[in-house]
């Protein structure tokens, strides 16, 4: 199992640059399915759960060329299997999004229920109930999804999500550009990754408007063909390094970015002493105040105010903030684990319900600590770069899920980061 080890109190000067949102390839890796023919997508980043897309690609039958590191070249036109197995999925949430796309195209699909990070229940019965309002017949048999259309094809619908959801939203607006005549998703989410899957489906030939607001309508074609595609810059990795930035009282050029998918963290970050100039439009200059950080209260909500994978690296921050904030977390009800182990480094927070209360500012000092999930591998991160001493931090698979050469970017910056890799078998949790 490998870890991190860190040793902190280093100012990050330099630039960085910002790779492809995990979160919009992952779900344009899914669109190809809808297609026969040849769908290129770049800016692809090299990270975990994009190789374990692939892999499901590939199991389902797709061809997987990968002509340059970050461009894939995928070729769905041979499907051999309708069916997305419990050892893929069992890592990774966005297995799902394979869902839609195989019943669209080929009236069947049988897929796994989902896992990923341990930040609380994320459910996929918006989903299923979208599915059966396409006409589609969904059914639950030992742990997995089974959807099929018993005509061959979903019939267009009127969606309206009880709750904001962006799997369900991208796996329905997938599933509705195959289905025959108009449909509309009310309530739909608006994350810039929705926008980023409708530009790619309406260069394959879909018809989709409204992508980005609250109310999409897609008009079924009888088929999707091939495209090209490059994916928009991670937003969440990009707010990621300018709290790296501040945290550690530094200057960091971030490059390749889009300041406009980040407006509500940028905005909040700024309240907080946080300095942030746009050089041009795919370029941000960070620093920290020369007052030093004040405590700021957050709210995480869907796009496009504050969203909930900036609140562990948000929590880190405020440790080093002088007062007391308030973080309240209202989209997953267990996404404050990094908040014991930010104790454990000497943090002041206590938890009640969905609030936690942070005092600062301390002086976090390292500590052996254990990352549960994704982002909150960021926070520890980030709480280990402007600590004294070492910090040794376990389990960092997670933030292999979505940061591409962490290690490479921060050391290139200043930071003392290193990767310590044992020669022991992965466990089944691991792999």
């Amino acid at each position: 199992m490998d870890k991190f080890l860190i040793r902190g109190g280093q100012p990050l000067r330099g630039k960085i640059e910002i790779g492809g949102a995990k979160n919009s390839a992952l779900p344009c890796l899914a669109a190809t399915l809808l297609s026969a023919e040849t769908v290129i997508l770049h800016n692809v980043p090299y990270v975990k759960d994009l190789i374990t897309q692939r892999r499901l690609l590939e199991d389902l039958g797709a061809t997987a060329l990968t002509p340059e590191l970050r461009t894939h070249k995928i070729t769905a036109k041979n499907i051999e299997t309708f069916e997305a197995p419990y050892e893929l999925v069992k890592t990774m949430r966005a297995s799902v999004l394979a869902l839609g796309p195989l019943l669209a195209r080929f009236g069947q699909a049988k897929v796994s229920l989902p896992g990923g990070c341990a930040i609380g229940t994320r459910p996929i019965d918006l989903h299923l109930k979208a599915f059966e309002q396409l006409g589609a017949t969904v059914s639950l048999e030992s742990g997995d999804v089974v959807a099929r259309a018993p005509k061959g094809r979903l019939i267009g619908a009127e969606i309206n999500f009880e709750k904001v959801t962006v799997t369900g939203t991208e796996n329905v607006m997938m599933a509705a550009a195959l289905a025959k005549g108009k449909s509309t998703i009310k309530n739909a989410a608006c994350e810039p990754e929705i926008e980023d899957l409708a530009e790619l489906l309406n260069k394959m030939g879909a018809r989709i408007r409204g992508a980005g607001t609250s109310v999409i309508e897609i008009e079924g074609v009888e088929h999707l063909g091939g495209a090209q595609h490059t994916i928009i810059p991670d937003r969440i990795e990009t707010g990621t390094f300018i709290v790296a930035a501040a945290i550690t009282g530094g200057e960091l050029e971030i490059k390749n970015c889009e300041p406009k998918h980040l407006t509500a963290v940028i905005e909040k970050l700024r309240e907080t002493g946080v300095e942030i100039e746009e050089i041009n439009p795919s370029t941000l200059l960070v620093k920290c105040s020369a007052k030093g950080l004040q405590s700021k209260d957050v709210t995480t909500e869907p796009h496009p105010l504050f969203p909930t994978d900036m609140q562990a690296q948000y929590m880190a921050l405020m440790t080093q903030a002088e007062g007391v904030s308030t973080v309240t977390e209202t989209i997953f009800e267990n996404r404050f684990m990094h908040a014991s182990e930010l104790v454990r480094m000497g943090a002041k927070i206590e938890i009640s319900g969905n609030r936690a209360v942070v005092h600062g500012k301390t002086n976090l000092t390292g500590a052996k600590i254990i990352a549960s999930d994704l982002r909150a591998s960021a926070s520890l991160v980030l709480a280990a770069l402007c600590a004294s001493g070492e910090t040794l931090i376990d389990r960092v698979y997670h933030i292999d899920r979505g940061y591409e050469n962490i290690v490479k970017k921060l050391n290139s910056v200043g930071a003392d980061i290193e990767r310590i890799t044992e020669n022991l078998s992965m466990t089944a949790e691991e792999k």
